[in-house]
């Protein structure tokens, strides 16, 4: 008979802690927890290669990379030091812009927004031409008129005119954006003083 009670009275347990369980808002789930994956927000941005920045980006890029491969060819030299200092801008240009296009057109620029992209872009393009146009000048003085310096010339001052364009483009879009920047400051500011300006006259206790 003990043996019985003792029986119903762990079957009485055992319900009621099914019961206090079911109803305790604390549940395990059984839904499976997906990994989130760090590449899952990269995606191709068709505009920008199809909007101005992407197209003169993709020319400066096979530009430069026509002309390291003219001054490659090169392979005698007296004085070399044209050669060298324009095979290192050529060089340069193609890697930096390279990995600009690759950043932009994959819209990597957006997960590190503390830096401003738009000022490294104007940065990397006035230098660019500041420096493909030097050094063409460079070769073209001190060139023994061979097919490969040649080359190599023809193809620095044109880019030196694609990225003279980027960077007159780049210029007004800095200019536009610090334009709207210091509008929206403008606004919030006197949206601010119009606020305070009622309350005062709402409240006269505080004039």
């Amino acid at each position: 008979m003990r043996n019985t009670e003792e029986a119903e009275g762990s079957d009485g347990e055992a319900s009621n802690t099914m019961i206090s369980g079911a109803n305790s808002p604390y549940q395990p789930t059984t839904e499976p927890v997906q990994a989130r994956s760090v590449w899952g927000g990269i995606r191709c941005d068709v505009d920008y290669l199809q909007s101005y920045f992407g197209i003169l980006k993709a020319i400066e890029v096979v530009l430069s990379l026509i002309a390291f491969i003219c001054i490659e060819t090169i392979m005698m030299c007296s004085p070399c030091s044209g050669v060298y200092f324009f095979e290192f801008v050529s060089c340069t240009a193609f890697v930096v812009t390279g990995a600009l296009l690759v950043i932009f057109s994959l819209s990597l620029h957006t997960k590190v927004p503390h830096i401003n992209w738009n000022l490294t872009d104007l940065a990397n393009t006035a230098a660019s031409t500041f420096l493909f146009f030097l050094s063409s000048l460079v070769l073209v003085c001190i060139n023994h008129n061979t097919g490969a310096e040649i080359a190599a010339a023809i193809f620095g001052f044109l880019a030196t005119g694609v990225y003279a364009l980027n960077t007159f483009l780049a210029v007004r879009r800095w200019r536009r954006g610090n334009g709207t920047q210091r509008a929206a400051q403008s606004s919030e500011y006197t949206r601010a003083r119009t606020a305070s300006r009622g309350e005062m006259e709402a409240r006269p206790e505080l004039a």
